[in-house]
This record gives C-alpha cells, structure tokens and sequence, in this order.
C-alpha cells in the first residue's frame, strides 16, 4: 500500500466511523473507545487469518503424537494470541443488523481477553451497548462493516498507522482534553528524531505515557533505520499512566505496533513501580504543566525527586493549625528532576515542557543551575505556538544526555528557536512537515560533528528534485519548487557543511563569557541566546519617513471616522432609550 493509498484509507474510515457524532447515545469523549477496540478486533483478525493457516497444518502435523499442541498454544507462537471464532470479524459483520450485535462484539472482546492474559482488562466491552440505540439499532453494524473495508493483506504498520491516525484525530476533536492522552505526532517524531533511539537490549520509560505516542515513534524510528525485527524486540518500553481509560488506549497501541513493554496505572509522583532512579536508557514524555497540588512530604524524600531539590514556596507555611499539607508551587520541576534521576550512565531524555521553567526563579531556579552546571541538559528547543490541543502557547523540549558532562561540550547547551517553522493545520493548529523534522533534526546532528547527515539529506531532497513534476499533480506530490526551498533553507544556513550558529534560529551557547548562560542568570529561554533576524526592508531614509507619513495620516483618519461612529452610535442609543 502507497503513502497516498494509506492516506485516502484513513480518510476514509475516519469520514465514515464519524457517523457516531450524530447517532451513538456517548458522550463526546467516549468516541474513541468504541473505534479502536473494533479497530483492534479487525487488526487481530487480519493478523490471526494470515497465519491460521500455517497454524493448522502444525496442529495436524503434531496431533497425535509425541509433539502435540493445542491451537491456542500453536497459535501464540506464530502470531502472538490466539483468536477464538466468536471473534472473527467476519462472524460479527454476518450477523443480523439488531441490537444483538453489542452483545456478541462484547462476547468476542471477552473471549480474547480470558483466552490471552496479557489483554486482560484491555478491551472496550460494555460501551457498544450504547451503539445500538432504540430508534437506530443497525448503528453499531454500519460502524462494523466500515471496518471491513481495511484489506485483509494489512501489515501491522498499516494497522499501527491507523490507530495513531485516530487517536490524533480524536485528540484533535476532543480539544483540551484529547491533549491529556496524545502528544502530536510530529512533535514527537521530532524528539525522537534529536534522541536517536538505538535497537538493542534498552529500556525506554514514559512516566506520563498517555495513549503510548513515544514508544510507538521510537519504535518506527529504529524500523525506518532498518534495525532487525530480533534487535526492536529486545527494546523494551515502560509506561506510567494514572487514567484508567487511557492506560488501555495505550496497551492496546503497544500490541497492534508489536511492541514489547508494560503500562503500569499508577501515579508517577507518588509510585514508583519501575524503580526508576538510574535505571533508563531513553526517557520521554509530555507531562501535564503546572500541576500544583503534589504534597511535599510525599516526594521529599524520593531520590528521583530530592537529588536535584524538590520545589518549594519562597514564604513558610503559615503557623495556625492547618489539615492542609504543603504542595509545591508547581510540580514541573519535578518531572524534569525525574527525567534526569530516571537515566542511567549512558541515558538520554527528551521532555515537553512549559515555557515558563525556562526561566523560573526561586527553588526552581536553583535546581536548573544545578543541572546546567553538571552538564547534563544538551539541548533546548522552543516550539511554534498551537502545536498542542491543550496549550495555545508555545511550549520547549529538554533534552538530557548523561554522557555529555564527561565530553567535551559539557560547558556548553545548543539552543534551538522553531517557533516560525511549522505548517498550519487550520486556523488552530500547527505541525512540522516530515521535511521540517529533518531539517531541525539535521541540525544535531551537525553539531555533534555528523556532517554526513546534511550531505545525505541533500542529496535525498536533490533526487526528489529530479523526480518532482513542475507543479504539485496531486495532494500528495510536492513540485520542484517545494524541494529547491528545502535545499535552500539548508544550504543558506549551513552553507560550508559544518555546524555554525544561525541568528534567529541556533546558538551553541557556553557558559562564560558575554551573553553566557551564567550571564543570562541560568536561562534556558532559546529566544535569549538566538537572537533576532532583523529583516532589511529596503527603504531609503527619504521613502521610510514617506512612509510613516503617509501611515500617520491613515491612522488619523480612521481615528475620525471611528470617533464619528461613536457619537452616532451614542445619538441611536438616547434615541431608543428615549433620553
């Protein structure tokens, strides 16, 4: 299946499973849990028919005799689960078009659970009941039969690409409340794009884990740098989430991109089910900002936590007696206390986090010169603003490397200002283009000496030039013209191949000196060492004062015109008040 195939399919099944909006009896953000659990069905169902088959002709070969198995334990081995009949999507599509059929998906969720341990509590079951309302009860099969349209060749990417594709939709959809379970795809592929993350035996923890976003990224990062299937799967990913509905999205995203981990429901300032304290190779997450209600006493004496300081109020808790516990002014500097204790010798962190601990002052201002000084935070990235469905601010990405105090850029941090590269979605949301992602993530690359990279990622942008048509044919064909500016923007800013600081856009900052990060009180703020690219705009003096001549009487006459309206307005207004 091609991109543009893969795409109009999502399209597709998205537009059609939308009919929920007008019919179902849910809630608005209860749309999601009916579509991915029928989404999984279909997805297991695919998976079980390409090996049933193979499985059979084991179960034949083997009965009998000395070697004998059951289907279900043949079944384990070669898929993964076993999928008994009452599940077979073709069974529940057969059926009649009645109210039945909530009954007989709930079966069949039911079934897969008790007959794999692994998805034990997983599965939507209950919520399709509502799918079959009094005055529509063939709703729930239309919604089935929809599902039927995915191809029975589908690959687990496929399957993969779909559930994200829904849970960033639902996400979207759901506003301020889908950002509590989906971090945007592209932010992330951008983390994970500076992170690198290698196969092998690594443990990669999320303590904010949502719907899973990190772990399934990481894992198409090492696919897509043709990492063995033997080595991904050694890779083990560890999650931590407190909503219950959510941890389930998030088992269920693991299992249909294949990847091997556990999620754990649990509150990660006040549990530790991991022993986390140097024990990652990767950590990344988006926590939620600002959280203000941790109780101090509580996180005090956790190492993850108190070996950079926790954060506390400037003033002392009153004296009069209070059932009130102290809590920390806001717990982001618990998370990013976390994510460094979180790795071990060799780790490395990427954190979404919110602009304002860039430069936070008091107790939080000592734990980040703290951090600074070791060496350990290696990069600094300020994103777009409305990249996120639950903050319209632009918000920063930390990344942590373990190694780097001990190399020889420990005095130093690259600072990174992306907040005018992006695309606009629609008038509320911005993302990074697959190109913006590399070409932000090339320039990592090229400060830590890997000049290869821009040289390949050139010569593949000079290759799609080649092929490109001389205007856009379809939606998903770039003309030439896209692929000359994204090897103007690279070869404009590093026009020699190597790493140099770009106004406006990078800044490899040290520690001394003028403008140093100690001569900028510790700030972590990209804005304060990039700098701004000051536009010519080609005026000589004489037109620019013309200009602002010609401005100035402009303003002056809407300022009259706007005072006249007024006092017609107020005239109307006596006039209908009768005064």
């Amino acid at each position: 299946m091609t991109d543009q195939e893969l795409k109009a399919l999502k399209d597709k099944l998205w537009h059609s499973a939308d009919v929920l909006r007008a019919s179902a009896h849910l809630a608005a953000n209860k749309y999601g849990q009916p579509i991915l659990g029928l989404i999984f069905l279909r997805y297991a169902d695919i998976l079980y028919k390409q090996h049933k088959a193979e499985i059979e002709a084991d179960y034949n070969r083997f009965k009998g005799g000395r070697m004998e198995k059951s289907l279900k334990d043949i079944s384990i081995e070669k898929c993964g689960f076993y999928l008994p009949e009452c599940a077979y999507y073709d069974f529940i599509n057969d059926a009649p078009d009645d109210a039945h059929k909530a009954v007989l998906v709930k079966q069949a969720m039911e079934a897969i659970e008790d007959e794999n341990p692994k998805m034990d509590g997983v599965l939507p079951k209950e919520v399709y009941a509502q799918l079959v309302p009094e005055e529509e009860p063939e709703l729930l099969s239309n919604i089935v039969r929809i599902f039927k349209d995915i191809p029975e060749n589908s690959t687990i990417d496929i399957f993969g690409e779909i559930y994200e594709y829904f849970l960033g939709n639902f996400a979207l959809s759901e506003g301020k409340d889908g950002g509590t379970f989906y971090t945007p795809a592209t932010v992330v592929r951008y983390m994970v794009e500076v992170l690198a993350p290698q196969p092998g035996e690594k443990k990669f923890l999320d303590p904010a884990c949502g719907s899973g976003g990190m772990f399934v990224q990481a894992a198409r990062y090492m696919h897509n740098h043709n990492a063995s299937e033997s080595e991904q799967m050694k890779f083990r990913c560890y999650g931590v989430e407190k909503e219950p509905d959510t941890v389930k999205l998030a088992k269920m995203n693991l299992l249909l991109n294949n990847i091997r981990g556990d999620i754990t429901e649990a509150n990660s300032f006040y549990a530790d089910p991991y022993n986390a304290f140097g024990q990652f190779d990767y950590v990344m997450a988006n926590p939620p900002f600002n959280v203000d209600e941790v109780v101090v006493e509580k996180v005090a004496e956790d190492a993850r936590f108190n070996t950079y300081g926790v954060p506390r109020n400037k003033t002392k808790a009153s004296k009069k007696k209070t059932d009130k516990k102290e809590t920390v002014p806001n717990a982001n500097y618990l998370w990013i206390g976390y994510f460094a204790t979180a790795l071990n010798e060799q780790g490395k962190a990427a954190l979404v986090m919110a602009n304002s601990a860039s430069d936070a002052s008091g107790s939080e201002y000592e734990i980040r010169k703290k951090m600074v000084e070791e060496g350990i935070i290696s990069q600094m990235v300020t994103l777009p603003s409305n990249m996120f469905s639950s903050v319209t601010l632009p918000a920063t990405l930390w990344f942590f490397d373990k190694q780097k105090p001990n190399s020889d850029k420990k005095n130093e941090i690259l600072f990174i200002d992306a907040r005018n590269v992006f695309i606009q979605v629609d008038r509320a949301h911005r993302k990074f283009s697959e190109e913006q992602i590399k070409n932000l993530g090339v320039i990592s690359k090229l400060y830590h000496g890997d000049t290869q990279a821009l040289a390949d990622l050139l010569a593949e942008y000079w290759e799609k030039l080649a092929q490109a048509p001389e205007t856009a044919e379809e939606a998903e064909t770039q003309p030439k013209a896209y692929w000359q500016q994204q090897i103007d923007w690279l070869t404009e800013r590093f026009p020699d191949g190597v790493y140099n600081d770009v106004i406006g856009l990078c800044k490899a900052a040290t520690m001394e000196g003028e403008d140093g990060i100690i001569d900028q009180d510790y700030s972590l703020n990209a804005g304060r060492y990039v700098g701004v690219v000051i536009e010519d705009d080609g005026l000589t003096p004489e037109e620019f004062k013309a200009e602002m001549q010609s401005l100035h009487g402009e303003f002056t006459a809407l300022s009259a015109e706007a005072k006249e309206l007024e006092t017609l307005i107020t005239d109307n207004l006596k006039g209908l008040l009768g005064e």
